[in-house]
């Protein structure tokens, strides 16, 4: 059997080396020139967080995401676990409190405890959840690390390749282009997120942090020598040409709320993209003859590809169909 791959985001990426470490001749086709801000991907916090997740979300994030992060641990070296922190001033409290009735897997800590897991963050909250089985990783480092690993596996990524060639055979297409894919997968829509990089040599947090927040949540992630990366907007619009002045304020705010000295960090980077999403905001294997499609990933494209990407092979290699919570179409 031999497998083509359309797209490089971390969906075509999980599913490359899912396919080539089961033995299968794998090659993936990316239009664009090099791994860059033309995906989602790119601009992705690159959480693993299922049961923070849950918040907002199915049961079933958590069941997928569990076992992708798994998978991430046995393959992205670099992957950080030390958990995810959710924190609420103390007007928001109770939003943390039924937050955490939808949710599992996490612990209560008081202002003390926050102080001990996050020293910057000490005296500024007077309870959190913390989700100690999480994890974070770089989504610009773990693209290439996926790369790596299927090169050894004798699998090749052509980019400024479309890869339009018709399957034959026992040639397989799986199609991971978003929304460009809408055409046949009609019941996409693009939901936009925009994100902050700032650097700062005044605060140093060691794990994810979400600002509980009615009006302005966020995230804050943690990167390599004082760089944060600000996220949470979910816009419904298909515009990726530019960052609204409105969500750069809602991004900044919720960053300095967090804790002020944000303010004089330096702002190293805005961007924005598309992300696909289905009506239930959950992904779909779409299987058609000779295709089968990987996509509506929503906002938890890292947390939910792997598992999807395992659930695909399957189907394709044995010939079974998908279990139903993946959404099967045979259309």
């Amino acid at each position: 059997m031999r497998v083509s791959i359309i797209g490089a985001g971390v969906a075509g990426m999980t599913c490359a080396v899912e396919f080539a470490e089961r033995g299968v001749a794998t090659e993936v086709f990316e239009r664009a020139d090099s791994f860059g801000p033309q995906s989602c991907s790119w601009f992705a916090g690159g959480m693993l967080a299922p049961w923070c997740e849950c918040d907002h979300s199915a049961d079933l994030v958590a069941t997928f995401g569990e076992r992708s992060l798994a998978w991430w641990k046995k393959r992205m070296p670099t992957l950080d676990q030390q958990g995810s922190l959710l924190v609420a001033h103390g007007r928001h409290a109770s939003a943390l409190v039924e937050l955490s009735r939808r949710t599992t897997r996490y612990e209560w800590l008081n202002a003390n405890g926050i102080g001990e897991l996050e020293p910057a963050l000490g005296n500024r909250f007077p309870k959190g959840l913390f989700f100690k089985d999480e994890a974070h990783i770089d989504p610009r480092e773990a693209l290439p690390c996926l790369a790596n690993r299927l090169a050894s596996l004798g699998g090749r990524i052509h980019f400024g390749a479309s890869g339009s060639a018709r399957p034959e055979g026992d040639h397989v297409v799986v199609d991971c282009t978003g929304l460009a894919a809408r055409e046949a997968l009609r019941e996409l829509r693009g939901v936009k997120g925009e994100m902050l990089v700032l650097r700062s040599k005044e605060i140093t947090l060691n794990r994810p942090v979400r600002l509980v927040d009615p009006r302005i949540p966020a995230y804050i992630v943690p990167r390599p020598n004082g760089v944060f990366m600000v996220g949470a907007t979910m816009i419904e619009s298909d515009d990726s040409n530019r960052v609204t002045a409105r969500s750069v304020l809602e991004l900044l705010s919720a960053a300095c709320s967090l804790h002020p000295a944000f303010a004089e960090a330096e702002v190293l980077e805005l961007g924005t993209q598309v992300r696909p999403a289905f009506p239930d905001n959950m992904p779909r294997i779409v299987r058609r003859p000779g295709r089968v499609y990987i996509n509506g990933f929503f906002r938890h494209g890292f947390l939910l590809a792997p598992a999807f990407a395992q659930m695909a092979a399957d189907a394709v290699l044995t010939g079974e169909p998908c279990s139903e919570v993946a959404h099967e179409d045979h259309a």
